[in-house]
């Protein structure tokens, strides 16, 4: 009694768990409820009928029971097959199946394959017919795993000979001992079938999402850096700054975390996320005009204060550039490297006037690696320096507009790859 209770409360559990459940179609969970309820029937009825105080008044209500019970169990092969995905080759065993309950119900009377007489249940002369649908049923599910393993690419193959050991570990000694244990391993091995296409389902779907994040994320940098290259190409005519100042970036953040600098903030994300995000530094320069960003000489006061919206205004023209396409987090990292990419560490920066490291790391990066190439590239209003010319401004700037921690870092790339 026991035993049926415990496997009647493991059934109620996987149902509730499969109604719950969010990771299954509704034609799923359909044949997961159908596999888990015909279990709790058939183990009820073998209780009653084999393992309850017979009484001969009972026996037409447990023929009936028994005729159920002989119904449903072939059947519980074609539920576990629709549970593991194979709808319509389940919806057509079904019908070979449904044959079964015919026979059950015509031959019932006559009790050629059961019946039950002063003394109890007895198998007829034709048990053989209930065990050939029976084993028939047994076969369908072993093989619709395998089918299942091979179509997830995962075939499982340790899974199914447990679910198999397990089987005959319970029919074998009811078929030739009349122990009754049949159910109690059908319904350890429903919720074994049940894990294993669980986890199918879940690797499936964790491969799935592992695409389409790469897709997402190649989307997104092919966007970046299509506009990164059509606003820069209004200034410099060029996209190689964009591409020199993303390897730089990455190169100071990468010597970071080997330097054990602001490692508290840098981590292989952080690289990933500035190297990617660098070419939007610039974006905001969509609301200048081409008269200021490419004259030829020093700008004016009043012109000098137009460029400043680059800045001023980056951020949002980032979010409306990239809003839906991308998650905040990116967001964020884009806007705060195109609005503070300007501000210096003493304060006398724009567009907020920041100070130290009031302003986002990513900017402070973003600017060291900004200005040395400016510096070192030939523009419409200057010549380029030299390489030595612009580290010694870097130098020189170190703790006023730039981040001395970070001026370290850059020099030592710098210089060890000249030596190289």
């Amino acid at each position: 009694m026991s035993a049926v209770i415990l496997i009647e409360l493991l059934m109620i559990a996987m149902t509730v768990h499969v109604i719950m459940y969010s990771g299954f179609t509704k034609n799923q969970k359909k044949w997961y409820i159908l596999t888990f309820i015909s279990v709790m029937i058939c183990t009820v009825a073998e209780y009653f009928v084999h393992c309850g105080y017979y009484d001969k008044n009972f026996a037409i209500p447990l023929t009936i029971i028994t005729v159920i019970q002989f119904s449903i169990s072939p059947l519980l092969a074609v539920f576990f097959s629709g549970a593991l995905g194979l709808h319509k080759e389940a919806k057509l065993a079904s019908l070979f199946f449904l044959t079964n309950i015919l026979v059950e119900i015509v031959l019932a009377p006559f009790g050629v394959v059961f019946y039950f007489n002063d003394n109890g249940y007895f198998r007829g002369n034709f048990f053989i017919i209930y065990e050939i649908y029976y084993f028939i049923g047994l076969a369908y599910l072993i093989v619709s795993m395998i089918v299942v393993g091979k179509r997830f690419k995962h075939r499982d193959m340790w899974t199914i000979i447990m679910v198999l050991v397990m089987l005959v570990a319970g029919i074998l000694p009811m078929t030739f001992l009349k122990v009754h244990t049949a159910y109690m391993s059908i319904g350890m091995c429903a919720c074994l079938c049940y894990i294993y296409y669980n986890d199918l389902v879940q690797d499936d779907t964790m491969v799935a999402l592992i695409n389409n994040e790469k897709k997402i994320s190649n989307m997104q940098e092919h966007i970046i850096s299509g506009l990164a290259n059509l606003i820069e190409s209004r200034d410099t005519e060029t996209g190689e700054h964009i591409t020199r100042t993303s390897k730089y970036v990455k190169l100071i953040a990468e010597n970071c975390i080997k330097e054990g600098i602001y490692t508290d903030l840098i981590d292989d994300h952080f690289v990933s996320l500035i190297y990617t995000l660098a070419p939007m530094h610039d974006v905001g320069k969509i609301l200048v005009s081409d008269t200021i960003l490419k004259k030829p000489g020093k700008l004016t006061k009043e012109e000098f204060e137009a460029m400043k919206i680059h800045a001023a205004s980056g951020g949002e023209v980032v979010r409306k550039m990239l809003n839906g396409i991308t998650d905040e987090e990116y967001l964020k990292f884009a806007s705060d490297i195109a609005t503070y990419h300007h501000e210096w560490w003493n304060g006398t920066g724009y567009p907020k006037q920041l100070k130290g490291e009031e302003i986002p790391l990513c900017a402070r990066i973003m600017a060291v690696a900004d200005v040395y190439d400016a510096l070192i590239s030939k523009r419409c209003y200057k010549d380029a320096m030299s390489v030595q010319e612009a580290i010694e401004i870097i130098k020189n700037e170190s703790g006023t507009h730039f981040d001395p921690k970070l001026v370290d870092v850059f020099i030592k790339c710098i210089e060890s790859e000249k030596n190289r």
